[in-house]
């Protein structure tokens, strides 16, 4: 009699394991599934608001992002509170324990609602769009994800930099608008200043007319500085986002060869090795 009781138990405690793991493995699969069409319904979703509203492709990246990860925070609590039920569990009362405690860790955790409230206001603000170029946190970059935590910003040699929202105090947007290109040149204080003002200026008319990134100019401003063994012109134009380095790249190149082809010097340090000879 007891063996079989014995039996009827295990087969009982056998039956509750196996229908307690086949609700966690449906549960998984619902969230997984579940996760996978919010996805696509929020990514949806912002494609057509691109269309109808004529955002930016940066600014939708940055909502559709940010939805996506308040998406998948909701879903693990809902996670969690399932499998919390599943095995039993008052998940209201455990929910409202872990209420009491959450106060009580909040006073030392103000870091991360100053994060929150900061990454909302960069957000409400549009200070910052996925994309832009930015200086923040002390750190130059693309930014490639706005969270309710932290920023990620990729630096020019590929770091992926991950910013704590309140770190940003200050944020510089090289992203909205035309940007300046900038190239000093020098010449020989031999030189024309005047021609070689107008054979510059010539070629830079030139390449506004080849490089559609130019908006405007590029005009030659005037000697700038006068060096130890040069006279400093520079020259200014405004670019498309992001292409000013380029257009000076350009210039640079362009300026050089106008002023060879003009036989007009631009100045380079010598050097004169004297070789002392023993009497």
């Amino acid at each position: 009699m007891e063996d079989m009781l014995n039996s009827m138990l295990e087969g009982a405690f056998f039956v509750g394991l196996l229908t307690i793991v086949g609700q966690i493995i449906i549960a998984i699969i619902a969230f997984l599934i579940a996760r996978s069409i919010g996805k696509k319904i929020i990514n949806s979703g912002f494609s057509k608001m691109q269309v109808q509203k004529e955002m930016s492709s940066g600014r939708v990246k940055t909502l559709e992002k940010l939805s996506i990860n308040a998406f998948s925070y909701v879903l693990i609590f809902v996670f969690i509170t399932i499998i919390i039920s599943i095995f039993g569990l008052d998940a209201t009362g455990l929910i409202a324990g872990a209420g009491v405690v959450g106060l009580a860790i909040g006073f030392g955790a103000q870091g991360l609602v100053s994060d929150v409230v900061t990454g909302f206001f960069l957000l409400l603000e549009k200070q910052i769009d996925v994309e832009d170029y930015v200086t923040a946190g002390g750190v130059d970059g693309i930014v490639e994800e706005v969270g309710l935590r932290n920023t990620q910003i990729r630096g020019f040699d590929g770091t992926l930099h991950f910013i704590p929202n309140r770190g940003i105090s200050n944020v510089s947007n090289h992203s909205r608008g035309n940007m300046r290109a900038l190239v000093d040149i020098g010449i020989s204080y031999d030189d024309n200043i005047d021609e070689a003002i107008a054979i510059m200026q010539a070629a830079c008319d030139k390449l506004a007319l080849e490089e559609e990134a130019i908006k405007e100019g590029p005009n030659v401003i005037g000697v700038q500085g006068l060096g130890d063994s040069d006279v400093v012109i520079r020259i200014i134009a405004k670019t498309e986002n992001m292409s000013q380095w380029a257009v000076e790249r350009q210039l640079r190149k362009t300026l050089k060869e106008a002023l060879d082809a003009n036989n007009i010097e631009i100045p380079f340090p010598h050097q004169v090795y004297i070789e002392k000879k023993e009497q």
